[in-house]
């Protein structure tokens, strides 16, 4: 009968073993967040997130209950029109297309999940210090942290950013086992994507994001590098120590890429892939680059070349591509 008893009560600790439980909501609960120690005293209950892909993550979680709301640049968008949670930003509450402290005190939040240049920025005084005087816990997106030089971003693997968040996400919010979950899956399909290219040739790949006068591209510490290297290309520049960062035309031609990879979004100049493409197509000394003798140009949308949980699936799109499946 003891034994059986033990049985039924060992989840309760008794009869001499101890059970790992999940903190209950009131149980302060320590990350690394930026190389930073970060305590949350309690679940936060009133979440402000700030853009599409950091929005993605809390859905993906399944944290939609606990958000007061979200901030993107509009409503009718590449980005939402193809999120794989259209109807979780559908149901949502979309606070502005800006975030402000004026924004996040409106709903009383307790929480902000953004980034730098991702929401937080010193010229507009919305930062994780200016949030924390007004009693508002920040989360501050791990692709985005600053790597000691100058306002360059990044400090670790894109991809790892994300299984990092998302983890950190499980355990402030009390959900690890769904974070693992998802991280576990990414993985499988990362790997499986990968098998694509296996044994074929790695092409160059320019990621081009925007800009005419100068290209606003892609570093090794942004979300494209793991979305290119995973799929079996490279990144022409994927040397740079830096996550999104504007670079110039002579480095491009230089570099002679054989695939374009085009951020889908409206930057203000042109505003489609394909704007983007006949303008690439245009500029003479791109003329002789394998990508436009090729035509070999492919795009995605801007929430899926950020950290998000769309990178897994950008992988994979991204290796069929190349792999002419």
């Amino acid at each position: 009968m003891r034994a059986v008893l033990c049985a039924a009560l060992l989840l309760l600790s008794g009869c001499g073993a101890t059970v790992a439980q999940e903190p209950s909501a009131s149980t302060p609960v320590t990350v690394t967040n930026c190389g930073q120690q970060v305590t949350f005293d309690r679940v936060p209950s009133k979440v402000v997130t700030n853009d599409t892909g950091i929005t993605e993550m809390m859905f993906a979680l399944g944290l939609e209950d606990r958000m007061a709301g979200y901030v993107v640049n509009g409503i009718d968008t590449v980005d939402i029109r193809t999120s794989p949670w259209k109807a979780d930003f559908e149901s949502g509450k979309h606070l502005s297309d800006k975030i402000s402290k004026e924004v996040v005190q409106g709903v009383n939040a307790d929480f902000v999940f953004a980034g730098w240049n991702y929401g937080f920025s010193e010229s507009t005084g919305f930062t994780p210090d200016s949030l924390r005087e007004l009693g508002i816990a920040t989360y501050q997106l791990t692709e985005a942290c600053r790597n000691g030089v100058g306002k360059q971003r990044g400090i670790m693997p894109a991809l790892d950013a994300l299984y990092t968040d998302l983890r950190n996400l499980g355990k402030i919010f009390r959900v690890e086992a769904k974070a693992e979950e998802l991280v576990k899956g990414y993985q499988e399909q990362i790997a499986r994507a990968g098998r694509l290219m296996e044994g074929k040739p790695r092409p160059k790949v320019f990621l081009y994001d925007s800009g005419q006068d100068q290209p606003f591209t892609s570093g090794r510490n942004a979300a494209p590098q793991d979305v290119i290297s995973k799929a079996g290309g490279e990144n022409v520049f994927g040397d740079l120590n830096d996550s999104w960062t504007t670079v110039n035309w002579e480095a491009v031609v230089q570099r002679n890429p054989d695939v374009v990879l085009i951020v889908d979004y409206a930057d203000g100049e042109a505003n489609t892939p394909e704007q983007k493409q006949a303008f690439l197509e245009g500029f003479a000394p791109l003329a002789n680059s394998p990508a436009v003798k090729g035509k070999r140009f492919f795009s995605l949308p801007y929430a899926a070349l950020v950290e998000s949980p769309r990178n897994p699936a950008s992988v994979e799109a991204f290796a069929k591509f190349l792999a002419g499946v």
